[in-house]
């Protein structure tokens, strides 16, 4: 009996770690999302890739976030992988945000109670978007790396995290000052946090950075 429950457990560790549990669902546009689940509970996070990634780039994030008792849904932003929706063709005009809401009422659906957000440049602009546009309660936290609302930052609801490095530039323009500038209309409560280094979004997980960057949002998606 203990070799199965070994056995029964290493099952659902692996199925955890890799994320195994595959859905879809409509955006109110009719697009349909592919996303990856992890872990359960109801406390709901949704994951948003920046462009220069997908779904499967947040695996270990993913992982270490469900550890710590949230259910995890990572999405493929429609044009990226099996996501298909209106105005993909054209990613920086298509209406990203309407995604990361799809995933936020999935996880309602399925009795979250509670949902936060994080998302990585155009992900977190996504990410910020969603979160004006979505209802008083629907969102409660929301966590942005190198990103700001595409606009009205001041109707930003929620707690908010930013995290961007220091010198983290466009080609040759920095973009601290700029994020900056829509981070100081963006209401209380939030927090900023600048790191050394010029890692972009989803790169700094990619860096020496990586564990503080994770602890950082952990520590800001279980605050009470």
């Amino acid at each position: 009996m203990a070799i199965v429950r070994m056995i029964l457990a290493a099952i659902a560790f692996a199925s955890l770690v890799t994320g195994q549990e595959h859905v879809s669902f409509r955006s109110q546009d009719g697009a349909v999302i592919y996303a990856d689940v992890y872990g359960t509970g109801d406390r709901g996070v949704v994951l948003a890739h920046g462009g220069r990634f997908n779904k499967e780039s947040w695996a270990k994030q993913a992982t270490v976030i469900a550890a710590a008792g949230f259910c995890v849904v990572a999405i493929d932003f429609r044009g990226y992988g099996q996501s298909r929706g209106p105005g993909q063709s054209d990613i920086f005009t298509a209406p990203l945000h309407l995604d990361v809401l799809a995933a936020v009422r999935y996880l309602r659906s399925g009795g979250a109670r509670s949902i936060s957000l994080v998302g990585g440049s155009m992900g977190g602009g996504a990410a910020a978007d969603a979160a004006i546009e979505a209802g008083p309660d629907e969102i409660s936290r929301v966590v942005l790396l190198a990103a700001t609302p595409g606009g009205q930052p001041q109707k930003l609801r929620g707690r908010k995290l930013l995290i961007i490095a220091r010198d983290d530039a466009d080609g040759a323009a920095p973009r601290l000052p700029r994020i900056r500038a829509d981070w100081d209309k963006v209401p209380e409560p939030k927090e900023l946090i600048v790191l050394d280094g010029s890692a972009h979004a989803q790169f700094l997980f990619q860096t020496d950075q990586a564990d503080h960057v994770m602890r950082e949002i952990v520590r800001f998606l279980s605050a009470p």
